[in-house]
């Protein structure tokens, strides 16, 4: 097969130089009837196509390869056969040839079907402030020393491309609210639409077309920013392009190699440090010689500003159990004793839960992220203890509880006393009343003088606490003025008295 250079000097030989093809064939070793080719085509390039290939071994088992594949081709890739597995079968069925064969064959087929099913996309443009994008990824990165795989959410305004990354351990409808309030808080404002996929924790029920059944409480946030969500099409990924692209782009530059954090909270405080500085350095595609920070102070007033921000949680109702326990999402939290075995609601963040009880809060929590774990609050337990004091010593709410220290060798003081456990239980009461730092002093000034007593500690709250400081003008505001002041006289006394002998005398 001749290569381009050799056309070429043939061509500049016979059409520049004035050769003959003769001389032209001698000089270059080729045949005459090569040289005539190339100069009859007219074409720089020649290139042998098979028309044909042979498949000795393979050719009887084709068309059932074929059919495979192409049934296969409409499962998801990961339930597609490899070309191994698809060898190992026809071996079953007798087939004597090499795996390479099986593996070219496949190969082919798979590129010349991803060539025919090539869609053409039309380009898209965003004004100022008219839409974001919103997806979820995941990623794995070390928090402190274990490897945890986390939801990384993704916000891009569509104009200046600008985009928030937000991690966290869950995709529930909480994390999706919590991210749109910081995303928004990050932006400065929000977008008049907001592009999504049909994630459940946004869309409730997939209608005919574009209509949507979104869930109420994302409906609400939408209402709180002046959004208008809108749901792509089942599978159309590239209708929010820009985030998709998102997703890869920040794996490769942020999270490898692989991260380590001490928690998720410096994660996240990493991440948008990284937001910043990349608006900052990365140009935009569309806005030549401008960087995304720039297009983006352009669009920023365009941006609706909402003062207040979202309540975002999700609420559902619960049953307190008679141990005061609430359970969520496979965990377990306290509430005050006095719901036991009510019906209350429990809201549920992104990091903490609240429980309430005709809109009074009983009881809220850090939000816990493994399976089987509770989590206590002993002051929740404090008037099921006035009855049964006993339970301090046993009781699983007050395994580890840390107490001020004058408390804490206050109750150590009446360890020895018959009934320690229940005058400890009283100091604890008080608390509610006095405060804990009152009581601690107060435990503190009784231990000085040796009387570990809750009677002592009440008698020193009360005297600090409960007695009003009087001034003098104010305690004789209302009274007569005294002309003669009185004098301290003992002999008054024993004249009293004398005058009394002599009464009873007579």
């Amino acid at each position: 097969m001749l290569i381009v250079e050799t056309i070429r000097k043939i061509r500049v030989a016979f059409n520049r130089d004035k050769k003959s093809i003769r001389k032209i064939a001698r000089d270059f070793n080729l045949s005459r009837n090569t040289v005539k080719k190339v100069l009859r085509s007219d074409s720089t390039e020649f290139a042998y196509v098979r028309s044909n290939r042979s498949l000795p071994k393979l050719g009887p088992y084709v068309n059932e390869l074929a059919n495979r594949l192409k049934t296969e081709s409409d499962l998801p890739k990961r339930q597609q056969s490899t070309a191994f597995l698809m060898f190992e079968d026809l071996q079953r069925q007798g087939f004597d040839g090499s795996y390479d064969s099986v593996r070219r064959y496949v190969k082919k087929w798979r590129i010349d079907q991803k060539c025919e099913s090539v869609n053409a996309f039309i380009p898209q443009s965003f004004a100022a402030g008219d839409a974001y994008q919103f997806d979820w990824s995941f990623e794995i990165v070390e928090l402190a020393g274990e490897m945890i795989q986390i939801k990384l959410a993704h916000l891009r305004l569509c104009h200046s491309r600008k985009f928030f990354c937000v991690a966290y351990l869950r995709e529930s409808l909480e994390m999706v609210l919590d991210a749109h309030i910081q995303a928004f808080a990050f932006f400065g404002g929000s977008c008049r639409r907001g592009i999504y996929d049909n994630l459940k924790t946004v869309v409730s029920k997939i209608l005919q077309g574009k209509e949507r059944v979104f869930n109420c409480r994302f409906l609400k946030l939408a209402s709180h920013y002046l959004i208008d969500p809108v749901a792509c099409t089942p599978a159309s990924g590239w209708e929010k392009g820009q985030v998709e692209n998102q997703v890869g782009f920040i794996r490769k530059r942020l999270f490898v190699p692989r991260r380590k954090f001490a928690n998720i909270a410096d994660l996240n405080k990493w991440l948008t440090e990284q937001c910043h500085q990349m608006a900052a350095t990365q140009e935009h595609p569309e806005f030549k010689g401008r960087t995304v920070a720039e297009v983006f102070a352009d669009e920023k007033p365009y941006l609706h500003e909402v003062h207040t921000s979202f309540d975002g949680y999700k609420e559902c109702p619960v049953r307190v159990s008679a141990t005061a326990l609430t359970a969520y999402d496979n965990n377990r939290y306290s509430v005050d004793a006095k719901a036991a075995g009510k019906n209350v609601m429990l809201r549920a963040y992104a990091n903490r839960v609240v429980i309430m009880q005709d809109d009074q809060m009983i009881g809220e929590h850090q939000r816990l992220f493994d399976r089987n774990q509770v989590s206590y609050n002993p002051w929740h337990y404090l008037s099921v203890l006035q009855h049964k004091p006993g339970a301090m010593r046993n009781g699983a709410p007050f395994n580890n509880w840390e107490l001020p220290t004058a408390i804490t060798a206050m109750r150590e003081a009446l360890v020895s006393h018959s009934d320690g456990d229940r005058q400890f239980v009283n100091i604890l009461s008080m608390i509610p009343t006095y405060g804990l730092e009152a009581v601690d002093v107060a435990c503190d000034e009784s231990l000085a003088i040796g009387a570990a007593s809750s009677d002592v500690v009440l008698n020193i709250l009360c005297r600090l606490h409960d007695d009003p400081e009087v001034s003098a003008e104010d305690a004789t505001e209302g009274l007569p003025q005294l002309k003669i002041l009185p004098v301290a006289d003992c002999n008054r006394y024993d004249e009293l008295l004398n005058k009394g002998v002599k009464y009873v005398a007579q």
